[in-house]
């Protein structure tokens, strides 16, 4: 096999720019094949970027025989669905985050993918970006001592013409918290630890859709630190970051802003740079193909995946009930 060959189901928005490209654009990669129920849409994606196949049939992309793994880029109602038959067709998959609906959706998941050992990984491609890479490293060097606390913030106005399906809770899971927070959760587990305790509170505040908007959380790492989060979809104005305290300096970074790091330490605040390459999954699947060809290792996975999965259930099902 010269190169792993890629089929996309669901070649919408996110395919143009952040995650398409980056599979004919990675070493030892090409994208053979796309699909979208719109197949004059799905054909539109094919010409411009230069794809050989188009359908608007998911088994295709499935089933093809020059596909060796699958990017699910559905919404997360289609994801488990997608995937188990993925893993039925033995083939590796990459899903979209948030990885699935709930916890549940993403354990029936993993154990469909362990039981044909089969490799499942989650499009958390934060995970494999400079900015976060460079955080990480921070850390581990203790360049700001031991990190005792972390507190995550993301704030933004009300929406209040959601005709979007991130905005029904039947489709997307729940609201802007899955579809956002998930990122922000993710790279905590990343760079400090999996969250191992949590509890939180979800609410709708400004009623002009059915999912919450506003998502408070306390949270322990498995590593002990202690963490704290706010995910406000009603605010007067826009910001996210993350905050490190250690006991001798300070860590601030965004989670989606493409700015720097601020490290404070020893009474000196710098600046770090560490801009996003052009296509932001670009990174992680060369991850993903680089181990496929048993050269190295993914670090978004399945099992992490479900894992941000189980801490954003615990904050919604005071909202929704148990998930």
């Amino acid at each position: 096999m010269n190169k792993i060959r890629w089929g996309i189901i669901g070649c919408g928005d996110v395919c143009e720019v952040k995650s398409g490209p980056g599979f004919y654009k990675a070493d030892n990669s090409e994208l053979t094949i796309v699909m979208r129920r719109d197949a004059e849409k799905a054909a539109d994606f094919a010409n411009r970027h230069n794809v050989p196949h188009s359908t608007n049939n998911a088994d295709e992309i499935i089933n093809h025989p020059n596909v060796d793994a699958v990017y699910i880029a559905t919404p997360p109602s289609s994801h488990c669905e997608y995937a188990l038959q993925v893993a039925k067709a033995g083939k590796p998959c990459y899903v979209e985050k948030p990885m699935a609906m709930n916890h549940r959706e993403c354990t029936q998941m993993v154990d469909a993918f362990k039981t044909k050992n089969l490799p499942l990984y989650a499009a958390y491609y934060r995970r494999s970006l400079p900015r976060f890479v460079k955080v990480r490293e921070l850390i581990q060097e203790g360049t700001i001592g031991a990190v005792t606390s972390a507190h995550i913030v993301h704030y933004g106005k009300l929406n209040k013409n959601p005709d979007n399906w991130r905005f029904d809770p039947a489709i997307a899971g729940a609201g802007q918290f899955m579809d956002l927070a998930s990122h922000g959760l993710d790279i905590l587990d990343f760079l400090i630890s999996p969250i191992t305790r949590v509890g939180g509170f979800s609410i709708n505040t400004g009623g002009t859709y059915k999912a919450e908007d506003v998502t408070t959380a306390a949270f322990e790492f498995e590593s002990g630190v202690l963490g704290t989060g706010c995910w406000n979809f009603n605010a007067n104005h826009s910001a996210n970051y993350i905050t490190f305290t250690g006991s001798e300096g300070e860590l601030h970074t965004p989670v989606f802003s493409d700015t720097d790091i601020i490290l404070k330490h020893g009474g000196q605040e710098e600046s770090i740079s560490a801009p996003n390459p052009p296509h932001v999954h670009q990174p992680l699947i060369q991850s993903i193909v680089n181990e496929l060809y048993g050269e190295g290792q993914c670090d978004s996975t399945g099992e992490s995946g479900a894992r941000t999965s189980w801490v954003m259930d615990q904050c919604l099902t005071s909202y929704y009930g148990e998930r």
